[in-house]
């Protein structure tokens, strides 16, 4: 059985071991925000924490564009993600 994507997402953040929610999600588009906070006690650079995220969302096809320490939200990293599939039509009649 397939992942949908927001399991796909969720998977990708529990294994970096970060707290996130769901800011915005369109999933007819396949597009989301996140946004990331440290757990207690985690001393990792945030600039760590999204270069692990960013490697797990690029490896799993999607774009990735991060705000850290944005002003607009209280979050330490905000991140807008897409995952748009092109479709081959190489073979179409």
């Amino acid at each position: 059985m397939e992942m949908t994507e927001r399991q796909l997402i969720q998977e990708i953040l529990n294994t970096v071991d970060v707290i996130y929610s769901f800011d915005n999600v369109d999933e007819d588009n396949k597009e989301y925000t996140l946004l990331i906070h440290r757990q207690d006690g985690d001393r990792r650079e945030l600039s760590i924490i999204n270069n692990e995220m960013k490697k797990y969302f690029k490896e799993a096809d999607f774009s990735y564009d991060e705000t850290i320490n944005p002003k607009d939200t209280d979050t330490e990293i905000k991140v807008d993600i897409a995952r748009h599939h092109l479709v081959d039509t190489t073979n179409a009649d």
